[in-house]
């Protein structure tokens, strides 16, 4: 694929569907901001679908060109090309922090993970997510029924409250609303 693609409106779900059937959600994808920038540039066959989440408009761009003739500098190529190492890093960090979220082997300490890091990043501990129950089940590599029940039990701990993709992290000696 040589196609650098940005969300002008609405979202996406890039994941990865194998031949049986079984999805694995790899990130979501919001206004404004970039997917297959990494295929775009090295000319790689695309391994992941890409599923809008709503009515959505993508501008599809071809960057690879960029890289042709790389005699002829400017200020604009300069600074793009410098945009898509940033995005590229960022997106780097992403995925890293999803091998955070599913290095652990219960279904609690995933839960916890992604939404302590979730928390961490909006600086907030009541924040909404960009998933619905069954693609942060796909996220995090879990059945959806367990991770239902998971965050069932973590709320009746008083460990968490949630409605939807509305998270609140409590505190031990905080009470629930």
């Amino acid at each position: 694929m040589d196609l650098n693609c940005l969300v002008l409106s609405g979202s996406v779900t890039v994941e990865s569907n194998d031949i049986w059937g079984n999805r694995t959600v790899l990130s979501h994808v919001g206004k404004n901001q970039y997917f297959a920038e990494t295929y775009a540039l090295l000319g790689e066959v695309l391994l992941v679908d890409v599923r809008a989440n709503e009515e959505s408009r993508i501008l599809f761009c071809n960057i690879k060109n960029l890289l042709e003739d790389s005699k002829k500098s400017s200020p604009w190529k300069e600074k793009l090309l410098k945009n898509i190492l940033i995005i590229s890093s960022q997106k780097n960090l992403i995925l890293s922090g999803r091998n955070f979220y599913t290095s652990s082997k219960s279904c609690r300490g995933r839960l916890l993970s992604y939404l302590n890091a979730i928390a961490l990043q909006t600086d907030s501990r009541e924040f909404d997510i960009p998933f619905n129950r069954q693609q942060l089940a796909d996220y995090l590599n879990l059945e959806r029924t367990n991770m239902s029940k998971e965050l069932s039990r973590m709320q009746d701990e008083g460990l968490i409250e949630y409605r939807k993709s509305h998270f609140r992290l409590l505190k031990a000696d905080e009470p629930e609303r």
